[in-house]
């Protein structure tokens, strides 16, 4: 089972989907903006991956945070981050059975869902 989240208008969740689509898997698809980011969620991904692997910092999003916000960014305030501001999350992460990756790296990507 595959799981791609992301949000729907991002172009490189666009060329996931695309590439999945055209290798014949199936996937769900959770889009922030429609479903959220649930607290549980957050703190799923944060255990799969680095805060700083998981906290897009060079999207607008990012940018409009204050300073302060930037600077005391820890994984407690990132879980509250993520589920209030979801576009925070660096697009596309993929949960394919159980195996996460975040990044669209198609290499990575066939060897895992072959």
């Amino acid at each position: 089972m595959i799981t791609l989240f992301g949000i729907n208008n991002c172009d490189t969740v666009k060329k996931t989907k695309k590439w999945l689509e055209e290798q014949g898997a199936e996937y769900n698809f959770h889009d922030y903006k429609k479903l959220g980011c649930s607290e549980e969620l957050a703190k799923q991904f944060l255990e799969q991956f680095e805060l700083k692997e998981v906290i897009n910092t060079r999207g607008t999003t990012w940018r409009k945070l204050s300073d302060e916000d930037k600077s005391t960014l820890n994984p407690k305030s990132a879980v509250v981050l993520m589920q209030t501001q979801p576009s925070i999350i660096k697009r596309p992460i993929l949960d394919i059975d159980g195996q996460w990756v975040i990044g669209f790296d198609t290499e990575l990507l066939s060897t895992l869902i072959e």
